[in-house]
């Protein structure tokens, strides 16, 4: 694919800043087509969740890498790229302009910057020794044996978690991030040499983002949340499984089994996004130095505009 003088825009930002928003918006005026750079909204079934964007909307605008994968299976970064790849370039054969909107960091930068990806192969003793250990157990022994990938790691996911630590274990140096299975050996920053991007960002101040991903959280629960949890399970998902998914689907998943309760349910997911919406930040200040922090969607408009002309 030559894809050297490609333009794409890419819209970022913390969970429930309204990225969606602002990429629907914005492919109605440009005639876009958009592609999610969300680790889980690939699978299939986590709707509510995820705050997977619906038909109603979309309003019209061809989305890419929703519901591709089956639950019952692992999608890793790796996956995300090639697949991402073939998305963009039926999104240029189109002839429509690529909008890639996520708030998965990692994902974006494998895709958008030149990142060589080699696999390590699972170590299954060392992930049956890990397994007996605790979350926190798991994060202090990856933060000292790669402190740099701590930095940036989902620090209550036992999955990535293990992971990272396999990958470490297995490395004599290692040289970038680790995520999903795989080792970057390359740096994420300015090596966008096959794409012109225009990195666009939605960043509510702390008040205005609490309320909203509160908001989120109690309407998940409105639009059946717990409904859907249960859903998955029926589908002869382990618990294990359902927990790795994310804050909003472990915490429901221990209420059902009556090991917390409603109202720490709630509360364990609005702290949990809001950490993570932080840890998202810090990703998107130190990785897309060149991000327009938008005002308003007309700001986002004007400078599409002119980066396309």
């Amino acid at each position: 694919m030559n894809t050297r003088k490609t333009k794409i825009i890419a819209i970022v930002g913390p969970t429930a800043s309204g990225k969606s928003d602002l990429a629907v918006y914005l492919a109605k005026k440009i005639a876009g087509e958009i592609m999610s750079a969300d680790s889980r909204q690939v699978y299939k079934t986590l709707n509510i969740g995820t705050a997977k964007i619906s038909k109603r909307q979309m309003k019209g605008i061809k989305h890419h890498l929703l519901d591709i994968v089956s639950l019952k299976n692992i999608f890793t970064a790796a996956d995300f790229k090639k697949h991402g790849e073939k998305a963009l370039e039926k999104i240029i054969q189109n002839g429509n302009v690529p909008i890639v909107c996520g708030g998965t960091g990692f994902y974006l930068h494998l895709l958008l910057n030149k990142i060589e990806l080699s696999g390590i192969e699972p170590d299954w003793v060392l992930r049956k020794k890990l397994e007996k250990k605790t979350t926190k157990e798991l994060f202090q022994m990856l933060k000292k044996i790669n402190p740099k990938r701590a930095e940036n790691i989902d620090s209550k996911n036992p999955r990535r978690l293990i992971r990272a630590i396999e990958i470490a274990s297995n490395t004599p140096k290692t040289p970038g991030i680790i995520e999903s299975g795989n080792l970057l050996k390359s740096c994420l920053a300015d090596r966008q040499a096959d794409f012109d991007i225009l990195w666009l960002g939605i960043k509510p101040n702390e008040t205005t983002l609490k309320n909203r991903i509160e908001k989120r959280i109690k309407q998940m629960f409105q639009n059946g949340l717990l409904e859907e949890v249960k859903k998955i399970r029926k589908n002869k998902l382990t618990w294990k499984r359902i927990e790795e998914l994310g804050f909003e689907y472990k915490y429901p998943a221990l209420y059902l089994r009556k090991k917390i309760s409603m109202e720490e349910m709630v509360q364990k997911m609005i702290l949990e996004n809001n950490q993570y919406a932080k840890r998202q930040m810090t990703w998107f200040n130190k990785y897309a130095p060149k991000t327009h922090w938008l005002k308003t969607k007309e700001e986002a408009l004007n400078l599409a505009k002119k980066f396309l002309s």
